[in-house]
């Protein structure tokens, strides 16, 4: 039994553990205004909108693909469709705006889009900002549109500030609203001697939300063969592509020791942080943003907002897929990872997790509990720099062919302690250890750079699949290594002479004409 609010109404609702968002709302409840086109969480047709109840108890709105959500992470949230946002006839800015600027043609990818803007709207209301073109791209990047155009879309986001219209009813009483989540998030619905909330539909099977790290470890421990489940962004693609049924499902989203970035060290003297392993992508973007923006960048070509409100790094790293965009970027930050099972945690380093295709460090009943990422400065070190490129079909939200991630200090004109870290390259995100040898110690040049480039193949002997054969894989690995000798001379250029050239094409240009 999953209890919750729709658009404003209580609601308590049974359903199977391996029931989505989509299809509660389309089957169950018999709201047919969210659409399901690609059921796989990249066109945005099925685009909802989420509240969740802060911290200091505001009600916040994000966006989320109702097609991978699994039905019973709604317990104690707002889900919010296109038909809760109009009062009859008097429709929400939103769609007010795109009514007027023309935004929608064949209507079927619109309400997604409606959802959308709604949680833009939400953040403008509560905290006014510039909607820059950044802004519009990321928040709308997750909606396909192949007959209207962006351009009368975009205007609509751009007016709906301005648009006079109507908001719902429940949105004036969000502060009544947040109380009522807050106590449906902590309820003890059908509960075990664990003291968590193990909700079960009338098919017999399970959907656990344990709340604290013990519950988690006691339910992986008793329950060895069940399905750990974060922002589903992954896992749900098996219920929606290869109509699995997932008869007991344990969802770590609740757990209140997996929701957190603490700073601190890794017991080798490093400072940096600790993030939870259900930390999703949106809330680590800041501290990536502050501290590695080139991995913040990544996560934009990782996928759309919708993914980014529910995918977490935790996940990302669990799944151990040789082509998961975040692993070889914390092989090259030379991160740590925490285990957690009933004989207590353990500490490892990123590179010894992955041993296998889809085998990892873990065993049947241990969880990933967080992952260190260090910062860029240690003791009296030269600051670390790290480069990430990933090369894909598409520019975003889109599987890598080949991902390079790469981290070096250069010391005295030497090049120190550098990892060079692929994903796509072997069954497992792997560095480049022979590469690395040719580079340590030595000035970044064209000698040591052909030498590494030569390396790799002793370090990977990659295959072909439908994203890339292996000779591309090869050849656009060592292209890349060609691309970081560039950079690396571009910041030289830059630091001796820093009239020589005014932006990074004409500044690569330079390096590479020397």
């Amino acid at each position: 039994m999953i209890e919750f609010h729709l658009n404003g109404r209580p609601q308590r609702v049974q359903a199977d553990a391996h029931l989505s968002v989509l299809e509660l709302l389309r089957e169950q409840l018999l709201l047919t205004g969210t659409k399901e086109g690609c059921a796989s969480g990249d066109c945005g047709a099925c685009t909802v909108a989420i509240g969740e109840v802060t911290a200091d108890g505001e009600l916040r709105y994000h966006s989320a693909n109702a097609c991978i959500m699994p039905a019973h992470q709604l317990q104690g949230r707002h889900l919010v469709t296109v038909e809760g946002l109009a009062d009859g006839e008097q429709l929400h800015p939103c769609q007010a705006a795109m009514v007027e600027c023309h935004g929608s043609q064949c209507g079927f990818c619109t309400p997604g889009i409606v959802m959308s803007l709604f949680t833009l709207h939400e953040e403008q209301r509560l905290r006014p900002s510039p909607l820059t073109p950044e802004r519009l791209e990321a928040a709308l990047g997750g909606n396909l549109c192949r007959c209207t155009g962006y351009r009368p879309i975009r205007d609509a986001a751009l007016a709906m500030n301005e648009m006079p219209g109507h908001q719902p009813r429940w949105l004036d009483n969000s502060s009544e609203l947040a109380e009522q989540l807050a106590v449906n998030v902590g309820d003890d619905l059908n509960s075990d001697d664990l003291k968590g909330e193990d909700l079960k539909s009338g098919n017999d099977t399970t959907f656990h939300q344990p709340h604290t790290l013990d519950q988690l470890v006691t339910l992986r421990s008793r329950y060895p063969d069940a399905r750990l489940v974060a922002g589903g962004t992954d896992l749900w693609l098996e219920q929606t592509q290869h109509l699995a049924d997932f008869a007991r499902v344990i969802d770590v989203t609740r757990v209140d020791e997996l929701c957190h970035i603490q700073p601190g060290d890794d017991g080798e003297g490093r400072q940096g942080w600790w993030v939870g392993a259900a930390v999703t992508y949106a809330n680590l973007e800041p501290l990536l943003e502050r501290e590695y923006p080139t991995f913040a960048h990544l996560l934009h070509r990782l996928g759309s907002a919708q993914v980014r409100n529910r995918g977490t790094l935790g996940g990302n790293v669990a799944n151990a897929s040789p082509i998961g965009d975040t692993p070889p970027v914390l092989l090259a930050l030379d991160a740590r990872l925490r285990l957690t099972g009933p004989s207590g945690s353990r500490e490892i380093a990123a590179a010894d997790f992955f041993h296998a295709y889809k085998q990892t460090e873990l065993a049947a009943d241990e969880c990933l509990e967080a992952i260190f990422i260090p910062a860029r400065q240690f003791e009296d070190k030269a600051e670390r720099q790290l480069k990430v490129w990933k090369l894909s079909k598409r520019r975003e939200d889109d599987i890598s062919a080949v991902l390079g991630a790469f981290s070096w200090r250069l010391d005295d004109g030497c090049l120190r302690d550098v990892r060079l870290a692929f994903g796509g390259m072997a069954g497992i995100p792997a560095r480049a250890a022979d590469a690395e040898a040719a580079l340590e110690g030595h000035a970044p040049n064209a000698e040591a750079f052909a030498a590494a480039r030569k390396a790799l193949a002793d370090d990977f002997s990659p295959m072909s699949d439908v994203r890339g054969s292996a000779e591309y894989r090869s050849h656009s690995a060592a292209a890349l290594l060609e691309r970081l000798r560039l950079l690396i001379a571009s910041q030289s250029v830059t630091t001796s002479h820093p009239a020589s050239a005014t932006t990074s094409e004409e500044v690569m240009l330079h390096a590479y004409a020397h």
